[in-house]
């Protein structure tokens, strides 16, 4: 078993979400590589609030791209996020919910598991 494939428990890393398709390598997994520029590692379940917060610092995830086959982001939905803007939002106080079996284990160079497991879903 490689770190690609494992989740922050050391364990086979799960499916986040396949509807919308999510992942770096739109696979339903949260899984990296080099060529993942925004290490794509934490898997969310998104809230409005923090769609709100995205949309203001850039990254507007609620409006369609028809070209990539995507109809945009509402709450509820699950989706890899990279994991520097989920840090962002929890120093804002706007971290969405993370699915930590389906989170990617290089998360942790950036964030500890401690913290992590404060937003559990």
């Amino acid at each position: 078993m490689t770190a690609n494939s494992l989740n922050v428990y050391e364990e086979p890393l799960v499916i986040c979400g396949t509807s919308p398709m999510t992942g770096a390598f739109r696979d339903g997994c949260c899984r990296t590589d080099i060529n993942d520029r925004g290490t794509h590692t934490v898997c969310a379940v998104v809230t409005n609030e923090f769609l709100q917060y995205s949309k203001s610092r850039g990254n507007d995830l609620t409006i369609d791209y028809p070209a990539y086959g995507f109809k945009g982001l509402v709450e509820g939905d699950k989706w890899c996020l990279c994991v520097s803007r989920w840090i962002e939002a929890y120093h804002a106080h706007v971290a969405p919910p993370v699915i930590l079996k389906a989170t990617h284990i290089q998360t942790l160079a950036y964030i500890s598991l401690a913290e992590l497991e404060k937003y559990a879903h």
